[in-house]
């Protein structure tokens, strides 16, 4: 058996070929379980369980489960009303008109990215996209966060290769939103960053048992060696990377 927790930033090609893979799990004997809110991998699932009606404290219950057909026409399954088309998300009538502020990346040249020019109109949400490893990451992030940060925080910073960069003016602040550790160490959690979780180690080293064999608060670290689970050292799961950029967390 395996269990995944899918990553959010596949391309419909690349999901394509994760379900396949998924698929090919299942047919050699494994019972495949998969943690995801993707349409597609939910239509190609033999099996559907889902739980709610809501979240917090309202959620809870099996809502529905069964095959895909069963989904959709179960009534009391919001999942089964969107997949069904009984239920949209509307598009807006009116999306919101640019200020006529513009951040104008020229000449960017950085990695693949063959001398291009590009607009990024302010105050609007702006999406960037394209297949794997089309540039997007290097446009924005190499280029453009980090020319912004080369002004506004670091001048150290060295942005991608471009000519110029229009427009910064305009903007007073730059801040990136990412995938990273909210600690220094990536078994960083909300209990440690704020230090719930010294209260906790110190609860553990004053037991008896820990006294008798001296151990401190320092000795139940997800850092520390030996007071730590060396199987997974510390992190909660076993990681194995299973192709198509997908990593599968072992409990």
């Amino acid at each position: 058996m395996s269990w995944m927790s899918r990553r959010s930033d596949y391309t419909p090609k690349d999901n394509i070929k994760m379900i396949n893979t998924l698929k090919q799990l299942r047919d050699v004997g494994n019972t495949v379980i998969v943690v995801e809110h993707d349409e597609e991998t939910i239509r190609a699932a033999d099996h559907v369980v889902e739980i709610g009606p809501g979240a917090g404290v309202h959620s809870g219950q099996i809502v529905a489960q069964g095959n895909i057909d069963q989904i959709t026409n179960n009534k009391n399954s919001l999942t089964g009303q969107f997949l069904s088309g009984h239920q949209k998300i509307a598009l807006p009538d009116q999306r919101r008109e640019q200020n006529g502020k513009v951040l104008t990346i020229r000449g960017g040249r950085e990695n693949n990215l063959q001398n291009i020019v590009a607009h990024i109109p302010l105050g609007m949400l702006v999406c960037v996209t394209g297949v794997s490893g089309s540039g997007k990451s290097t446009l924005i992030h190499e280029i453009l966060y980090k020319k912004l940060s080369e002004i506004y925080h670091d001048s150290r910073t060295l942005s991608g290769e471009h000519d110029v960069l229009e427009g910064y003016e305009y903007v007073s602040d730059v801040i990136s939103i990412d995938q990273s550790p909210i600690g220094r160490s990536p078994r960083s959690n909300p209990a440690t960053y704020i230090g719930f979780y010294d209260n906790i180690r110190k609860l553990f080293a004053d037991t008896d048992s820990a006294k008798a064999k001296g151990y401190t608060a320092s000795r139940f670290s997800f850092n520390v060696k030996g007071g730590r689970c060396e199987e997974c050292s510390g992190e909660g799961t076993i990681t194995l990377y299973a192709g198509c950029r997908s990593y599968v967390p072992y409990l």
